[in-house]
């Protein structure tokens, strides 16, 4: 992932959603990352039925998100 964005550009969702969508499941994996910049943007792909994932960022904004949920 982080090779796409150094390299390629990639901004943090577009690097997490290639590896976690194209790479991963082309090799018939299934599965998903939490990925996070420096700049503090947040990716949470995954190519399953669901995923419980979560953050809190700096200021106190939370997320929790299960299964297909935004």
């Amino acid at each position: 992932m982080s090779a796409l964005m150094k390299y390629k550009g990639f901004p943090l969702e577009d690097a997490a959603g290639e590896v976690v969508m194209k790479k991963l499941k082309a090799q018939g994996g299934t599965g998903g990352v939490i990925a996070v910049d420096k700049n503090g943007n947040i990716a949470m792909p995954f190519n399953t039925a669901g995923m419980f994932r979560g953050y809190v960022k700096e200021g106190g904004e939370m997320k929790v998100a299960l299964f297909g949920d935004q």
